[in-house]
């Protein structure tokens, strides 16, 4: 029996970059999404094109393919750092932001033009986060700062290693070694949620109740934030570095094994055994992305391959299929009606992928 047609060749456009993909952002528009390469160039790519791919209703069968009737669009490149980009996100205003090795935080519209938004001279920002409702924030080793009308800084008890807002942008959440740091956006105040190791990696549930990191240490660490009690979550046989709450906060997905792990978290309990979704192969998961609406993941292994499940589920849908280089990045469209993902050979595809493909139950 011959296997499916991954979706990205009925669905998709794909380009090959002259080097790895860092990262993966769409603009707040969902208009085009944005990659950050290893040579420290960002490439932009249109998320829709005349001819492109399009699904119609069907009498009968729902939903009838269209095919794409021309190319894609090339990529548009622009020269962002001297260096390499060490952190991507959307900007609240349009287009990009880059933190870069060279001391710059660089502000890109999707038209190319480039701008700075702040330096660090002679140091590196190694990390940019944005959020709705306006704010942005950049950090240089132990120093935190907030850009916008009114802009402050906070300086930390060690060297930042991930940064991200809660969704109503109220706080900022900071991991460190020895925890995680929460600035309140309004007041200016900090705490500390302490932990022991390293924090590598961040996500906050959509309602803002919960806050967890990805340990060095192959574990997670949480933090019910209402009451302040603790969440450890543990049994990786990796270091879990990709985290991603579903759109309706009862689910987090992380990497960290050979397939996508789920944790229940409606609430979380530490006795709580996670289910696993997708395919186990020969290679591990490298990165998750929850779509922003259903119940719906997606996953990019070691492999090269990309697929769609949802939590616990056991039927996927391949968008990329196996072979190649490791995927490196994951990010859908605001809208979720698009995916983009890149890999460390500079492989880049966005998928058009709406809802009216998708018969979602809920296994969870």
């Amino acid at each position: 029996m011959n296997a499916p047609t991954p979706l990205v060749e009925l669905l998709g456009a794909s380009w090959t970059a002259p080097a790895s993909v860092m990262a993966a952002a769409w603009n707040v528009e969902g208009s085009h999404a944005g990659f950050t390469l290893s040579d420290g160039t960002l490439a932009l790519a249109s998320g829709k094109w005349d001819g492109g791919p399009q699904l119609k209703p069907h009498e009968t069968r729902g939903v009838e393919l269209i095919k794409a009737a021309a190319p894609p669009p090339p990529l548009a490149r622009v020269a962002v750092h001297d260096g390499v980009s060490l952190d991507f996100a959307a900007d609240p205003d349009g287009g990009f932001l880059s933190a870069g090795d060279d001391g710059r935080l660089v502000q890109v519209d999707i038209e190319g033009n480039a701008r700075e938004a702040a330096t660090y001279p002679g140091r590196w920002i190694d990390h940019v986060a944005t959020s709705r409702s306006g704010l942005r924030a950049c950090a240089s080793g132990r120093l935190v700062r907030l850009l916008g009308p009114t802009e402050n800084e906070l300086t930390l008890p060690a060297s930042s290693t991930a940064l991200m807002f809660s969704a109503s942008g109220q706080q900022l959440a900071i991991a460190h070694a020895g925890g995680v740091t929460l600035w309140d956006t309004r007041s200016s105040s900090s705490r500390l949620l302490a932990c022991a190791g390293l924090p590598c990696a961040l996500a906050w549930s959509p309602d803002g109740r919960y806050l967890v990191s990805g340990l060095q240490a192959n574990a997670l660490h949480g933090w019910r934030l209402p009451d302040g009690d603790d969440i450890e979550l543990g049994g990786y046989a990796l270091q879990p570095g990709s985290l991603s709450f579903s759109a309706d906060g009862r689910v987090l997905v992380t990497n960290g094994g050979m397939r996508a792990v789920c944790w229940r978290f409606d609430p979380p309990g530490a006795d709580d055994r996670p289910r696993e979704c997708g395919v186990a192969g020969s290679a591990p998961v490298s990165v998750v992305a929850c779509h922003p609406s259903l119940s719906m993941i997606a996953v990019g292994y070691h492999s090269g391959a990309v697929l769609l499940c949802q939590p616990g589920g056991a039927d996927v849908l391949f968008v990329r299929a196996n072979g190649g280089a490791p995927v490196s990045a994951l990010a859908w469209a605001p809208d979720g009606g698009r995916l983009a993902y890149g890999t460390e050979a500079g492989e880049i595809a966005l998928v058009y992928l709406p809802h009216a493909l998708f018969r979602i139950s809920d296994p969870q």
